[in-house]
């Protein structure tokens, strides 16, 4: 990744980590990758590095997140998705891949919304949450159950990331994430939806996911089996490949 950095807008802080395509090509679609609650970038670097192997792509920490300033109140999904939009804006980036991972797929839906001329295609990666499950207890019992069988090298840094979020804002944020109904909000979608999971994610299970698909207009759903909730980090290149096929620009199966 080149060009890392933090950019401050109207109070809030985000990170901003830039990567051209290594071909040094001036490319289109931009791509983008957003993470989800108590996250960074950081776990998105495979998924990151995949991608920028030809395709400029940026990844954002959200305030509040990875480090970034904790903003004074609570921030809802909507609040989230019109502050990513300014980014976007002061960036001047339109008609990105936006690239969502669990909560982040929340804010990428809504940004999809809110803010179409930005959007060319929507991925979500592990969307959250099931409308069967949208309880703080049901949540961290499906959490619970993913990291055990997550790579290692995975858990140290979501755990890590968790801790300089801060259990106060994770709090907080959990609270938004189970307020908005992504499988209500997905049929305002116009662009293009692709929902990728991990074959064994506990978190956005299958029927779930299918559900997604099946309310969006443009919809396509890929699993990739035997991997979890963080399959855009145990299996980045699989995922890479899905979603530059998807936008378009890539040539190879989706598999």
């Amino acid at each position: 990744m080149t060009l890392p950095g933090r950019i401050t807008i109207d109070g809030f802080e985000f990170g901003v980590q830039y990567s051209p395509a290594s071909s040094g090509a001036v490319t289109t679609p931009v791509f983008v990758i957003v993470h989800g609650i108590g996250t960074s970038h950081r776990y998105s670097v495979p998924l990151h590095r995949a991608i920028a192997a030809g395709h400029s792509t940026y990844s954002v920490d959200l305030p509040g997140f990875g480090g970034t300033s904790t903003p004074r109140h609570r921030l809802w999904v909507e609040d989230y998705a019109n502050l990513l939009g300014t980014l976007l804006d002061t960036l001047g980036l339109t008609s990105c891949v936006i690239i969502g991972h669990s909560m982040g797929a929340q804010f990428v839906t809504e940004l999809a919304i809110q803010r179409p001329e930005l959007v060319s295609q929507v991925v979500l990666i592990g969307p959250v949450a099931d409308a069967r499950r949208r309880t703080v207890v049901a949540q961290a019992v499906d959490l619970y159950r993913d990291t055990l069988k997550e790579p290692l090298r995975a858990n140290v840094v979501v755990f890590g990331d968790y801790a300089r979020c801060g259990p106060l804002w994770y709090t907080k944020t959990l609270s938004a994430m189970l307020a908005y109904a992504t499988d209500e909000n997905i049929v305002r979608v116009a662009s293009p939806l692709l929902v990728v999971r991990g074959g064994d994610d506990p978190i956005a299970r299958h029927g779930w996911c299918r559900g997604l698909v099946h309310n969006s207009r443009h919809g396509r759903l890929v699993e990739i089996p035997g991997h979890r909730h963080l399959v855009h980090y145990s299996a980045a290149d699989r995922v890479a490949d899905c979603i530059v096929e998807f936008s378009g620009v890539g040539r190879g199966p989706v598999t």
